[in-house]
């Protein structure tokens, strides 16, 4: 096996598993059935009528929580692991029904931290139909900690398995091969406990542009939705969609950005019109606004936004790093503070800016601690920022 691959466990991040093949669900463990449902999320969103009614929004027939909690952040550590536990279960019984991770972060931690606490909810009367819960995968992992030596780790777990190939590994440790994804999907599955994914995004799937030409890329971008299309009929995951760092954000006029519209397509192609790509993620904030700012995106013969783009193809939008890993939770300039009074901290500004764009379903906060979660969902006892608002800080846009 060449050593051409570098496997890492930051930002753009990784992954781990076994040898389970594409369909076979023998080795995994009792899984809890079902999956999320507008009935079930609409009665969630009966529990909590003492929220503001802006802070639930329908999209694909699901109501989404504006606020989510993303698990991203934190040691791969067990004390790490509780908080992120507790935290899971506190935000659920505040009005917030999204979890998001991907099977890399934290080594497989955060995922099963979110297993640990639906197993809590669901034995005291939370029910699987009510919360929506998304993870991804694409990046190479580990299992709980970082190998010795992650070359022979990736050989002896991965390629002698027959999951992949040596040359279907990015450079980058990313990998978005049909076997992979499914070995991926199994393991997230088992990770969770649950029978279905409710939102599955192929993670960075923008990794490969560089390397693969235009077509090549799409090309691959198909095959992999393909693998999820068939993922989706045998009940594995419900929809579909990419999370993304930096695809969609290039200016006009620079590095090529992906185009939603042909990633559609790449979606048509695989499964029909009556696909299952519901949704794109990705980072949304005050520091970077591009979604709603960069006129970067092709629909017809129009040229628009990533959200106006995303409304005219009904594609969900979800933002991550809506604090943009800590970094806007203080010390914000002046002039948006001025622009949200009515705010008294930075860190809840920062949010409030999030999850009122429209075209925004779900802010996506990273939460490690069960104090950040009862500060944060505070938020959602109070209306979205006004058109006034937003246009102190964008003008026009």
């Amino acid at each position: 096996m060449g050593r051409a691959f570098f496997v890492c466990d930051t930002a753009p991040a990784s992954i781990k598993h076994d040898s389970i093949m594409a369909n076979d669900n023998s080795s995994l463990p009792s899984l809890v059935p079902g999956r999320a449902t507008l009935q079930g999320t609409e009665h969630y969103t009966e529990k909590f009528a003492e929220l503001h009614p802006s802070h639930f929004r329908l999209c694909h027939s699901l109501f989404f929580s504006s606020i989510g909690l993303g698990t991203y952040l934190g040691a791969p550590t067990d004390q790490a692991d509780a908080a992120y536990t507790d935290s899971i279960i506190r935000a659920v019984g505040s009005g917030c029904n999204v979890m998001d991770s991907a099977i890399n972060y934290r080594f497989q931690r955060s995922e099963r931290a979110i297993g640990q606490a639906l197993q809590y909810l669901f034995n005291r009367g939370f029910s699987r139909e009510e919360l929506v819960i998304c993870t991804k995968g694409g990046f190479i992992s580990y299992d709980g900690s970082y190998p010795a030596d992650p070359y022979q780790w990736v050989e002896e777990n991965l390629i002698n398995k027959g999951v992949v190939t040596p040359e279907e590994i990015h450079p980058n440790g990313h990998c978005m091969s049909p076997m992979y994804l499914y070995h991926e999907i199994a393991q997230s599955r088992r990770n969770l406990g649950i029978d279905t994914i409710d939102v599955y995004y192929l993670h960075n799937p923008e990794t490969q542009m560089g390397e693969l030409h235009e077509v090549r890329y799409y090309e691959a971008l198909e095959m992999a939705f393909r693998a999820l299309e068939a993922a989706v009929q045998d009940g594995r995951i419900n929809m579909y969609g990419i999370a993304t760092w930096d695809g969609f954000h290039e200016a006009p006029g620079s590095r090529q950005p992906m185009q939603l519209e042909r990633v559609i397509e790449c979606a048509r192609r695989a499964g029909g019109e009556r696909h299952h790509f519901c949704a794109v993620q990705l980072p949304v904030n005050l520091a970077m606004p591009e979604a709603l700012t960069n006129l970067n995106q092709k629909v017809g013969d129009q040229t628009m936004t990533l959200l106006e783009a995303a409304s005219a193809l009904n594609v969900c939008v979800v933002a991550s790093a809506s604090l943009l890993q800590g970094s806007l939770a203080s010390n914000l300039p002046v002039t948006l503070r001025q622009a949200i009074p009515e705010m008294d901290c930075d860190a809840a500004r920062a949010i409030q800016f999030v999850r009122s764009i429209p075209g925004i379903s779900t802010a996506l906060v990273g939460m490690g601690s069960p104090d950040h979660v009862s500060v944060n969902m505070e938020l959602a006892h109070i209306p979205a920022m006004s058109d006034e608002q937003f246009h102190v800080l964008f003008g026009d846009r």
